[in-house]
Order: C-alpha cells, then structure tokens, then sequence
C-alpha cells in the first residue's frame, strides 16, 4: 500500500473543483483535528469491512502519510461482528488488515456474559439455548423476527473490552453519516453517553450522502467487499441482510412470462411490508412466495392484490385477472409497490439477479434489503 499516492490522490481531490471536493476536504479537517488533539497513538478507527469505513480508513490514510512522519506505524482499529457475518465481508476485512496495515482487535465477547440480542422487534430476547460457544447465534433462520443484531447493549460491551485492551485509546474514528440510524442528530464529534466507555466518537464523513461513498470508492478503485457487486447496499448480519430489491434485474419479456415471486418494496426505508395475498386455489400451483421487506415495526403497510370477479379455471386465465396491488398503511406517507421476479420460458426458475451497489439511484432505500432476523424452528447441533 502507497501511503503517500493515497495521500497525494485524495488531496489533490480535496482541492479540485470536483462536486465531492468540499466533503473530502471536510473530513480530512475533522481528521486531522482528531489528530492534532490526541496523537495517533491515541486514535482508534471502526473498522467493520463495510463501504461507509472503508472510505474512512482510505482517508485516515491519507492523513496519516501527510500529517504523520511514522506511516510505517500499524493503525489501531476494533471490529465489532454482527451475529453471523457473511464470509466475504470477514474476508474482505483481514485483506484490508493486512493491505492498510491494521492493529485490528476484534470484539467477541466472552460466551459466559449474557446479553439480550437486540432487536426491531420490541420486547424479545433470543433464548440463551440457542447461541454457540462463542455467543452468536449460527443457524438458518425463518418465521416472524425476534431479532440478532449487535444492539446497543453488545456494542457497549464490545467497547469496554476494548477500553481494557487499548486504555490508551481515547477517541475511535466512526463511518457514521446523517441518514444512518441514530445519525440525524450527531455532530463531527460526540463523547460517548453516560454509562459507557469514555470515548470520543469522532464522524468524518457525516454528511456524506450514499451516492458521495461510491463516488470515492471507484475514483479511486479502491478496493471493498464484493457483496456490494451482487446487490447488497448496507451489510448487517446474514440473518437480516439481503440484496437490495431496487437492484433487482428483471427481464425484458417479464409481462409475458409466469412470475414466480413478488417483492414487495416501500418508499420508506424504515417501513415495513407484508405480503399477504390471498391467492386462489388454481392460481397457487404457479405462483411462488412473496419476498418481505421490513425494519421498522412501528410502521406497517401490506400489499393485497385484487382479482377480477371474472376468475376462470385455467391457471394462466386467473394469472391474467389479477389486479393491481392496493396498499395498506398505517402511515398515510409510506407507500409500497410489488416488483414481479419471472419464471424462464421454460416454466424453471431463475435466480434473482442485482445490479451493484454503486448503480442505486436513491439513496432512501439503502436499507431496504436490511429486515429484522428470526429464531430457526430446527436447532442443529453446534
């Protein structure tokens, strides 16, 4: 890794007439500030294998090389895993260690600390019988949520063991930006809350918009997880992550095809959707499962489709009296809209293709491939 081209690429960035030159010079202000203040010794970074950090770290390297004489120094960084990372984002995060020059210290707590598994769903935990050794839970999931995030109660877990490890660490560089959950209200900078690890939080690319990380990420070709080239817009765990339904890549001849599933996809990324058609009896011989997009509880909209009275017996003639999706929701600003995945010519179903990450248009439905994750109806053996 060339610290000093990182350094003279994303500089001469900063002071270009470039529409992301503003934001880029911003953030390595907030950086260096950081620096000047606490000593690279003293800074940690977030590190989670996602683009947001990746980004982050890309410009904390800048800084470094520029600002600090010692880049051959290894970079303190913590990793806090979600319950059942995808194996290409773990992947990913020991490449960039090992290209960026990492001290990574991941956060896996002890097995023997019990910890209700936060969740979108109010007022369940995750049963203690179905964790392994290590805490996570590592089964295939289904049925309704109840949750297996990090949570607000594991990350401060996670960063007390930190503080044990790494008592010289007073301020951690965070990927945070506005539109991310508990985001709108901070600042460049923000000590920790009450009751936690003393910390300060410090946000680079806080005001960064989702189209601004993939500007950067690709001017510089730099390197990030390959799930983001098969649709995936914000990575979690495998339990609530999904490719992102906006990316979805439908067929030409869709109209005139069987389909084979529906997705149902909101306006509002934090809305909820369910799908629950009340299909006739000829109709559910050819028609598969309803994808459901959800993460906010609190706001729930489902999508019925309305038939023609005039239903016949063929299967292919109820196919083509279905109706449009009439929406339901509690909130009177959420809306939903059904996008039809097909079967091929010849009745076999294809898998769901999706464009990349860098291709989605609005920045709102980031989430919108995030749902809240469920308990498995089989516990396998650990």
């Amino acid at each position: 890794m060339d610290y000093q081209k990182i350094a003279s690429d994303v500089y001469n960035l900063a002071e270009s007439d470039e529409p992301i030159a503003p934001l880029v010079r911003e953030a390595l202000q907030v950086i260096e500030q950081c620096l000047d203040q606490y000593g690279q010794d003293h800074v940690s970074l977030s590190f989670n294998g996602g683009k947001d950090c990746t980004v982050l770290l890309h410009l904390y390297a800048a800084v470094l090389a520029r600002k600090v004489l010692s880049t051959h120094k290894p970079i303190f960084a913590l990793y806090i895993p979600d319950p059942s990372p995808f194996p290409a984002l773990e992947e990913f995060i020991k490449t960039a260690t090992q290209d960026y020059l990492l001290n990574l210290f991941t956060c896996n707590l002890s097995s023997d600390i019990q910890l209700p598994v936060e969740s979108v769903t109010p007022g369940v935990s995750t049963p203690t019988s179905l964790k392994g050794s290590d805490g996570y839970i590592r089964h295939t999931l289904q049925t309704q949520p109840v949750g297996a995030a990090r949570g607000g109660e594991g990350m401060r877990r996670a960063l007390e063991l930190y503080k044990l490890r790494f008592p010289a660490i007073q301020a951690i560089l965070v990927g945070t930006r506005r539109t991310d959950p508990h985001g709108k209200t901070l600042s460049y900078r923000n000590v920790t809350d009450p009751g936690w690890p003393a910390f300060e939080r410090v946000n680079p690319i806080i005001n960064w918009a989702y189209s601004d990380v993939w500007t950067f990420l690709r001017k510089f070709k730099i390197p990030y997880c390959t799930l983001y080239d098969e649709g995936y817009t914000s990575l979690g765990s495998t339990y609530n992550t999904f490719p992102n339904p906006a990316l979805l890549v439908m067929d030409s001849d869709s109209s005139n095809t069987l389909p084979s599933s529906l997705t149902i996809v909101a306006n509002n990324p934090n809305a909820m959707c369910l799908a629950e058609p009340p299909l006739p009896k000829s109709f559910m011989n050819g028609f598969g499962p309803f994808t459901i997009i959800a993460d906010n509880p609190d706001q729930t909209c489902f999508a019925d489709p309305v038939f023609d009275s005039r239903e016949t017996e063929s299967p292919r003639n109820s196919i083509e009296t279905l109706g449009p999706f009439q929406v339901l929701a509690n909130d009177p600003n959420t809306q939903c809209h059904a996008e039809v995945y097909d079967r091929s010519a010849n009745g076999v179903g294809l898998p769901p293709r999706y464009r990349p990450a860098y291709e989605l248009q609005d920045g709102a439905l980031e989430r919108a491939g995030r749902v809240s994750g469920a308990i498995p109806s089989v516990i396998p053996e650990i």
